[in-house]
């Protein structure tokens, strides 16, 4: 229980601080507030659109300020900076403060509204509703609503994207309270969707060297064991292609050798092979002229060599040849002849 009490009294210190400054910050345009407690103290944030009347001479406005935050509110160092709103029109804020100061003028509340809406859709927002609440027109309270664009009433795009202001008019019958949300520019609706004909070529830009990450995503890890599974994956084949070859390797040196043997039989068997002398039980008869050997047995003669045949030139065939016809016509004409003697003879008798 005491927590909650704790929540609801800072809640409660933090809303009478927007009002104060509200208060004190109103010719200035208030747009908003932030409230950041850190370790050196509290930081508050004011929006506005003219900074210039909220610093003052020197800086002697905000200087008030903060000894007011720290003496009213009992803030621990506060701090107060100034930030300049760029675009007042899109301001919810700012918006209703303006909205209300018309009313407050004179202006006829529809007037008012439709003005407001018109120049918040100029300003480039999605969608824009101002809701106008009391005695407007007479006694009788009412409503009024202007609306132009997209929206949200609930959910996550209500609160991301769609931004509200509440003012109060202040007029002869009574008060008058000023609702404004605006749906910003940038807002990235659900039901939006685009179709486009064509993939967009993406422009190929130049990667800058980042640092490394401490741990690595799970991506390169995955990318590093399929490497290392494509290694494993070749080497294994390198080493069944190696075991493939072995055996062709083997056999070829083993049909290589008898090839090596064969050949090496070949040349010994064309070297001159010594003379073998052989001994005979009876001795060979010896030649007239030839010295006996000791043991009663001649010695062998030694074999001629045989001259080497020159071929005879082609005309000296010929001339052969013709001899040796002229020799066969010679013949056979001396067979004639002695055949006819023959018979010569043969008849006498």
């Amino acid at each position: 229980m005491a927590n909650e009490r704790k929540f609801i009294s800072e809640n409660v210190r933090r809303l009478l601080l927007k009002e104060y400054l509200r208060e004190q910050v109103s010719r200035a345009g208030f747009g908003g507030l932030d409230i950041q407690r850190t370790p050196l103290g509290t930081r508050v944030k004011l929006i506005i659109e003219r900074p210039g009347l909220v610093i003052g001479k020197r800086g002697g406005a905000i200087r008030d300020l903060t000894t007011a935050l720290e003496n009213k509110f009992s803030f621990d160092h506060p701090q107060i900076e100034v930030e300049e709103v760029k675009n007042p029109s899109l301001n919810a804020q700012i918006m209703a403060y303006k909205l209300a100061e018309s009313l407050e003028r004179g202006w006829h509340f529809r007037r008012a509204g439709h003005s407001t809406v018109r120049r918040i859709m100029e300003a480039g927002a999605v969608g824009c509703q101002v809701v106008l609440s009391g005695k407007l027109t007479g006694q009788r309270h009412r409503v009024e609503k202007f609306k132009q664009g997209h929206i949200k009433f609930c959910g996550e795009p209500r609160v991301q994207w769609v931004e509200e202001g509440f003012a109060i008019a202040t007029v002869k019958l009574g008060v008058i309270g000023v609702k404004v949300q605006i749906t910003h520019p940038d807002t990235k609706l659900p039901d939006e969707i685009t179709v486009y004909d064509s993939i967009p070529e993406e422009k190929e830009e130049t990667p800058e060297p980042e640092a490394e990450p401490a741990e690595k995503p799970k991506e390169e890890k995955k990318a590093k064991k399929s490497r290392s599974s494509k290694k494993k994956s070749e080497k294994a084949e390198k080493k069944e292609e190696q075991a493939e070859t072995a055996p062709k390797e083997e056999a070829k040196v083993e049909e290589a050798e008898p090839v090596a043997e064969e050949k090496a039989a070949e040349e010994k068997s064309e070297e001159p092979a010594a003379p073998v002398q052989e001994t005979s039980a009876e001795p060979a008869p010896q030649k007239e002229g030839a010295p006996p050997s000791e043991d009663g047995a001649k010695a062998p003669e030694p074999e001629k060599e045989s001259e080497p045949e020159v071929p005879e030139p082609p005309q000296k065939e010929e001339a052969a040849k013709e001899d040796a016809a002229e020799s066969e016509s010679k013949d056979s004409q001396d067979d004639k002849v002695e055949g006819g003697e023959a018979d010569a003879s043969a008849e006498k008798q």
